[in-house]
């Protein structure tokens, strides 16, 4: 079996799936249950200064998103940071770590943006012997109306600031997590680098009104009467947590520094996925909350499985995999033409594609005698749209034309060479710069 042990920015565990900061890492209980289980590391949640206690609803702090089937596709939370005193979190914390030595266990802070006050707690997290410290730019509920959160994830220079405090007053290794809810996220990236941070981790959650009660016209969850907006998590929001993960592992400025990949993470091809395209290891949230924490197994031995039939040993082969093949639209290849085909043994004759073609695409699919359904190449620009409502696996597919046939949509022939928009004489730039 491949090796999946992980070393991430110099913090060891015994696989690279750690539970993120969230609900399942509020205590020891969760934690310890989450290791005999088989997670690799966690992320403590999110620690505040001491002082008065952080105080959280006591009613619904969830809303979701279900697909047909009742799925959970999307979950949005109000919660707020821990409510449980500073010193016990602390106390828990050292036990487990003692406990459970060879597990990777990081520390979420939020903190006022004080010098003092990250100054004060930094010390005192450091004395558990814990292995890092998550700084927490990214909560967009809450604690944000309070300064903190993603209202310092949103200025870079607030991160820089910040990510050297840290550097300065601690000897752990310090990730930054960043905030989705900002235009561009390797703006925050390439501050946490500046800042001297080891490593960042994104995406935190996502600002979301899930839904609304149509008859008390209260956002939900709703307290009372009233609703907030909240964070938005679980599989609908993976794909933004690629998007983004990519753009700061192809980012120059960004230096190569390490990412640790959150976002919707629920199979162990969602954990693939984040790993080549730039990720070094990964949190998990709602999987477990979804599922329970047994859900890392499947995630572990689909990964490793897949590892060997790809001939990759450990996970370090993996990591950033696909990040030479992103590219800017301008530099996709022109020249490249494919074409939809229907396998008519497959085919159960329910006509979406045709029906989704005719109706908002090309109208490249012909319904004839018998309800037996043909692509018209002259008309086909391969979309994708009809592979993608099929209902059936595998029954359309793209197949690219081979070079010197020619395209009957277009009545040129396919070359073999390469072409890109910036050399495309349809593009105005390229014309005029000849």
């Amino acid at each position: 079996m491949a090796d999946l042990t992980s070393n991430f920015v110099g913090i060891k565990s015994p696989n690279p799936f750690w539970l993120a900061s969230a609900p399942p890492t509020d205590k020891a209980y969760n934690v310890v249950r989450a290791f005999k289980a088989g997670w690799g590391g966690v992320v403590w949640k999110t620690l505040g200064e001491e002082g008065p206690p952080v105080v959280n609803v006591n009613g619904p702090r969830y809303g979701a998103i279900w697909g047909a089937d009742r799925r959970l596709l999307g979950m949005n939370n109000i919660e707020l940071i821990t409510d449980r005193p500073l010193e016990v979190n602390l106390r828990e914390i050292k036990q487990v770590k003692r406990d459970w030595p060879d597990r990777a266990v990081v520390v979420s802070i939020m903190v006022p943006c004080e010098e003092a006050a990250w100054k004060a707690i930094l010390p005192l997290v450091e004395e558990t012997g814990a292995d890092g410290i998550e700084l927490n730019f990214g909560c967009p509920h809450g604690m944000s109306e309070r300064g903190m959160g993603s209202a310092v994830g949103q200025v870079p220079e607030y991160v820089e600031m910040v990510a050297r405090w840290c550097k300065q007053y601690s000897r752990m290794p310090v990730i930054v997590k960043l905030t989705p809810n900002i235009t561009d996220v390797r703006h925050s990236a390439r501050a946490a680098v500046k800042g001297g941070a080891d490593a960042v981790s994104l995406i935190n959650t996502i600002n979301s009104i899930t839904s609304v009660d149509l008859d008390t016209m209260s956002p939900e969850p709703s307290i009372d009467g009233k609703g907030s907006h909240g964070g938005y998590c679980g599989p609908a929001v993976k794909p933004i947590a690629l998007h983004m993960v990519a753009d700061i592992a192809r980012d120059e400025e960004c230096k190569g520094i390490p990412i640790s990949g959150i976002g919707g993470i629920t199979t162990w091809r969602d954990a693939a996925e984040f790993l080549v395209l730039g990720a070094g290891n990964l949190q998990v949230c709602t999987a477990a909350m979804t599922y329970g924490f047994k859900v890392v197994e499947e995630m572990k031995s689909g990964l490793s499985q897949w590892m060997d039939e790809k001939g990759y040993t450990s996970v370090d082969q993996v990591s950033r995999r696909a990040v030479p093949n992103i590219t800017d639209w301008r530099f996709l290849n022109l020249n490249y033409v494919a074409k939809a085909k229907i396998d008519q043994d497959l085919c159960i004759k329910c006509g979406r594609c045709y029906a989704a073609c005719e109706d908002t695409s090309h109208q490249a699919i012909a319904m004839n005698p018998g309800r037996v359904f043909e692509v018209i190449d002259a008309e086909c620009v391969a979309c994708n749209l009809c592979v993608n409502v099929c209902p059936v696996e595998n029954c359309i597919t793209l197949e690219p034309m081979a070079p010197g046939t020619t395209d009957p949509r277009t009545g040129l022939v396919v070359e073999p060479g390469y072409a890109n928009w910036t050399t495309h004489p349809n593009n105005p730039s390229a014309v005029a710069a000849e």
